[in-house]
């Protein structure tokens, strides 16, 4: 008989310290005056971005034919769930819950991870990337956030501009700096090559002496950020990085549901052009959008990988009891 392995990856010091974290950051939101809330983990509605990828569950009514039945997703976020309560009225709410992405493994990576978000109404970029410091400050205790551009940050390490440099300038950034470019990548996959320089040479360096916070990615990178007023060439899009680890990303939220639809539908086209199936284009969070969502901003924080950071970790195995393939 094949020995299974029964006991945690991670310690139960590390575990007790994981619950400490975890009420702490119930806490500072509790104190701000928002109230904690629980979404469908199950959806027929799923975020549709060209990289994050559902798992999908054949929802059977019939449990003798378990094969025959609905699609539903297990969410990469609540994002799309807790922006209809923000359309409904809710006002300042937060969530920590499970989340799920195929074919995610590794030491930052685990199909199955725990998310906090949460969404104020009122809240712009500024406010957004203010309450975010303010959480890392409180639970890493390693001071106020740092704040770059994304377009500062290129120039600042790499001698380049994002927004302006032409693809061949990008090739060669990657080419002088040792950096693989994938065969996968197309001719004209501007955001890979962005991407691809941002992980592998700048992003190691990120918030080694206090959390960073990146803002305005380029437009093209949007996700389901508005567009900047001043500036359409960038999105009012933040992430927050500690130790070169990404934990948080953010947005002030797009409102337009015309824009939701576009930007889902180049999304899909994308993935098809990688040979992965499309996910649905429209949504009951496009009907809540119509209906009216409030000015607001919004963010999802990786508890795990906060904890790892916390208890300088460099495995997710060390911090969560089980990973996948001990599930």
């Amino acid at each position: 008989m094949k020995s299974i392995s029964w006991q945690p990856t991670a310690s139960i010091e590390h575990l007790k310290r994981r619950s400490q974290i975890t009420q702490a950051v119930r806490q500072f939101f509790l104190v701000r005056d928002f109230w904690e809330v629980e979404t469908p983990l199950l959806s027929q509605d799923t975020v549709v971005d060209t990289h994050l990828d559902p798992v999908p569950v054949t929802l059977a009514w019939d449990p003798a034919r378990p094969s025959l039945g609905e699609t539903y997703y297990l969410q990469t976020s609540p994002e799309f769930a807790m922006k209809r309560l923000v359309a409904a009225g809710a006002e300042a709410i937060f969530q920590v819950s499970k989340a799920f992405r195929l074919a995610e493994e590794g030491s930052q990576h685990n199909v199955e991870f725990t998310l906090v978000e949460w969404y104020r109404v009122g809240d712009d970029l500024v406010a957004g990337m203010q309450l975010l410091s303010d959480l890392a400050e409180a639970v890493l205790q390693r001071g106020p956030a740092q704040r770059w551009t994304y377009q500062a940050l290129f120039q600042h390490h790499l001698g380049i501009d994002p927004l302006a440099a032409s693809l061949a300038d990008l090739r060669l950034a990657a080419q002088q700096r040792q950096v693989d470019v994938p065969a996968s990548f197309g001719e004209e996959d501007r955001d890979g090559l962005l991407e691809l320089l941002l992980s592998e040479s700048i992003q190691p360096q990120l918030g080694r002496e206090q959390p960073l916070i990146l803002y305005h990615y380029p437009a093209s990178q949007a996700a389901l950020a508005r567009l900047d007023e001043e500036d359409p060439r960038v999105a009012c899009r933040f992430e927050l990085f500690v130790d070169g680890m990404e934990l948080a990303n953010g947005y002030d939220e797009l409102q337009n549901a015309d824009v939701l639809i576009a930007r889902n539908e180049a999304n899909n086209q994308a993935r098809t052009r990688l040979g992965k199936p499309a996910l649905p284009s429209e949504s009951k969070l496009q009907q809540a959008m119509q209906s009216g969502l409030p000015a607001c901003s919004g963010c999802a924080l990786g508890l795990d990988r906060l904890v790892m950071v916390a208890l300088g970790a460099s495995s997710i195995e060390e911090v969560i009891p089980f990973p996948i393939r001990r599930a």
